[in-house]
């Protein structure tokens, strides 16, 4: 009993860290912002681009949900390709509309185990196509980053747009640095301090390494069975840069109608390197983080207008939010479970 409250409690702080995450960053990206060119930006966009943007999202989804599907059979795991995609987006739904402390990942590696006999090596799946898709992005936003914008960081990143900047960022910004390392500490003290914080701290501690040297066990087991077929891996690191790269294309398209005037390239480092950031569980559904981030990097790398950015920035997350709303429907309408007991290769599911 002692163990599922711990269990319990740590979940429960790790969600209130997530959200103090996320409302910091976004109480960070809406800081002096003029609300009348946000809004006149969002009235001047077309409707048509924001479809266009949403359409290509989905039918980037149907893309990884088939990634997923190729790293199912390389273990000989043999679901049907509509029922992956009904799991994707229940994956979905759960990572980018209801967060909580059960993500979609785990949804995914839960429900798929209920399709085959093969539990173990469909729950690997997940993980391996996971790193996969994180995997393909770091690549794509490093290949750009080294091919089109390589010595700008430094030289753009580090000064406001249109003026100088005598003091850096960090002189602009050491409030908020000094803000933040003075209220760490007080927690910290506060922890080494308190006595049952000490032990609560000390045995969630325990229990991540215990868990994350398992993670590695099955994680080693996953590249084992990988590793041998490299050609499957090379499909889904090119199914990744298809899907993403036609999101990207969308939301240059998006971005130009918004009155943004960075090029591809831009999209091209920032989006990928976003939305892996974004993936870590530091926020809620990357929440405030990826708005931040975004904003943040068009500024200081394209100089786009601030405004203009963080609506881009909104459409994305609107974009996101509705094209994984049919992983609810498809939830509720349990459309996600077996109608039939079966046995790999003899009678798939439905």
């Amino acid at each position: 009993m002692p163990k599922a409250e711990d269990a319990r409690s740590g979940r429960h702080l790790s969600l209130i860290v997530r959200i103090a995450v996320a409302t910091a960053a976004i109480v960070w990206v809406l800081r002096g912002q003029d609300w009348q060119e946000l809004g006149t930006v969002l009235r001047r966009m077309s409707p048509w681009y924001f479809v266009l943007g949403l359409a290509t999202f989905v039918a980037g989804q149907f893309i990884i949900a088939f990634r997923w599907w190729v790293l199912l059979h390389a273990q000989k795991i043999h679901i049907r390709l509509p029922m992956v995609f009904r799991l994707h987006f229940i994956g979905l739904f759960y990572n980018n509309v209801m967060p909580g402390s059960v993500g979609g990942d785990l949804l995914k590696a839960w429900y798929v185990t209920k399709h085959t006999e093969k539990r173990l090596e469909g729950a690997l799946s997940v993980v391996v196509d996971r790193f996969t898709g994180l995997a393909g992005m770091l690549l794509m936003g490093a290949v750009a980053y080294f091919v089109f914008l390589r010595g700008q960081l430094g030289a753009v990143g580090l000064a406001e747009p249109g003026g100088a900047d005598e003091g850096g960022w960090l002189g602009s910004h050491g409030g908020v640095v000094f803000g933040a390392a003075l209220a760490a500490a007080l927690a910290v003290g506060v922890v080494l301090v308190h006595p049952g914080l000490r032990r609560r701290v000390g045995r969630l501690g325990g229990r991540a390494w215990r868990r994350g040297v398992g993670l590695l066990r099955r994680g080693k087991a996953a590249v084992v069975v990988y590793c041998s077929k490299p050609l499957t891996m090379l499909l889904a690191l090119l199914l990744t840069a298809l899907s993403q790269g036609t999101v990207i294309l969308a939301f240059w398209l998006l971005g130009r109608n918004l009155g943004m005037g960075a090029s591809l390239r831009h999209y091209f480092v920032i989006f990928p390197v976003m939305w892996v950031v974004a993936a870590l569980p530091i926020s809620v559904a990357g929440l405030g983080v990826l708005e931040a981030g975004i904003v943040e990097l068009f500024v200081r790398l394209a100089g786009t207008v601030a405004e203009r950015a963080l609506a881009l920035a909104v459409c994305q997350r609107l974009v996101w939010v509705l094209a994984s709303l049919p992983g609810g429907i498809i939830h509720l309408l349990g459309a996600h479970l077996p109608r039939e007991i079966f046995i790999d290769g003899e009678s798939p599911v439905n």
